[in-house]
């Protein structure tokens, strides 16, 4: 089943249950898809996690500005948010298993120092688009590397 059907699916179930903050959140989700889908580039699977992270990734900073400038009530309204989308991205991997791939990785193109980070983080990312954050891969690379 696509993403927006299952999300379609989800709005019905949670306007039956009178869920306001969840409805909030997946009728955001859905217009993001189809704002990519109108953009007459098809959305496949990828795209759809991309944008999902997307959205997360916005209402995660928007949460710390909210905290930052004494706001904790609309940092919570956008950390409920995150909390409706995320089972929506894939399953994340643990550091332990990234940081298994990433030595794999450099063991497979012979990268033997940090300017070879670059080349390190293109595979990975590749690879592991979706189930980590580029920012932890980033982080596991250069302990690796350096």
């Amino acid at each position: 089943m696509a993403l927006i059907d299952i999300i379609n699916n989800d709005i019905k179930a949670a306007m039956l249950a009178r869920d306001k903050d969840k409805l909030e959140a997946l009728r955001a989700v859905k217009a993001a898809l189809l704002i990519a889908n109108t953009s007459g580039e098809a959305v496949n699977e990828e795209a759809e996690v991309k944008l999902l992270h997307k959205l997360v990734k916005q209402r995660k900073e928007a949460a710390d500005i909210y905290n930052k400038n004494g706001r904790k009530d609309l940092a919570d309204i956008e950390l409920t948010q995150v909390q409706y989308i995320e089972p929506y991205l894939p399953k994340q991997m643990s550091n332990d298993e990234l940081k298994g791939h990433i030595v794999k990785i450099i063991s497979e193109i012979a990268a033997n120092g940090i300017k070879d980070m670059g080349k390190v983080m293109g595979i990975a990312s590749k690879q592991f688009g979706g189930k980590a954050d580029n920012k932890i891969i980033s982080e596991i690379v250069k302990e690796l590397l350096g």
